[in-house]
């Protein structure tokens, strides 16, 4: 299979079903809202190092979880009852996305959130399509995540942690906002063992392909999702 070279002032993908055994689809272009969306909506996602050009993925098998079926263990059961942490939602974009960057990852390398990728995303949070849940200890960002949302879809991006099941919270909090609003799946990407754990699985791309095409004609909830100024809109994708 070949890898396709994107043009600078179009916006189109090929299919995703063309991406190479190991999920790379095409190089270049940007990273203007516009291309995201329209790439988020496609099943394809950036991901690449700073200094390379823009890599563009669909993974095969596909990782997802659906909100409803989130696992949650005794211990972080035991976390979420004790009130410890707070969370909300869309209070701290700029900080949880440059936290998801900073901090430091076992088995990890360095980061591939560069500065060009927390710009593109920091503009689609200004814009209403990326959102962050956060989660505080004592008035202290400790944990959260980030990601896009379209249609009755959540793309999840990264998220972070300094003190215990943080992040394990947001997401839990995430969960229960989206089944709150209609959501149905969250796209977890990548196949990981702790989001396995956590009640993720895998599934064919071409499967993926075909619920993401009904889900991403579903409104969108745009806006800022934590102070009730956001509403439902049909974003309208090209095929």
């Amino acid at each position: 299979m070949s890898i396709y070279l994107l043009a600078d002032d179009v916006f189109d993908f090929p299919s995703a079903n063309l991406a190479t055994k190991d999920g790379l689809l095409a190089i270049g272009g940007d990273l203007s809202p516009e291309r995201l969306i329209i790439a988020y909506s496609s099943g394809i996602f950036p991901w690449y190092s700073e200094g390379e050009p823009i890599l563009w993925w669909s993974l095969d098998p596909r990782m997802v979880m659906k909100p409803t079926e989130m696992k949650i263990t005794k211990s972080l059961q035991k976390t979420i009852d004790s009130n410890k942490y707070s969370c909300s939602i869309d209070t701290n974009f700029d900080k949880v996305i440059e936290m998801c960057a900073s901090v430091e990852r076992k088995d990890q390398d360095g980061t591939w959130i560069s500065e060009d990728m927390i710009a593109a995303y920091k503009e689609l949070h200004r814009l209403g399509f990326a959102h962050s849940v956060e989660t505080y200890l004592d008035n202290e960002l400790v944990g959260g995540l980030y990601g896009v949302s379209i249609g009755s879809v959540f793309c999840g991006e990264s998220m972070f942690h300094t003190k215990t099941d943080a992040s394990k919270v947001a997401l839990y909090n995430l969960c229960d906002f989206l089944i709150h609003n209609g959501f149905d799946i969250i796209d977890v990407q990548q196949d990981t063992p702790h989001f396995r754990r956590m009640g993720a699985y895998t599934i064919p791309r071409k499967d993926f392909l075909k619920l993401l095409k009904n889900y991403v004609k579903h409104p969108s909830l745009v806006g800022n999702w934590g102070d009730g100024s956001a509403s439902w809109k049909e974003v309208v994708i090209s095929d």
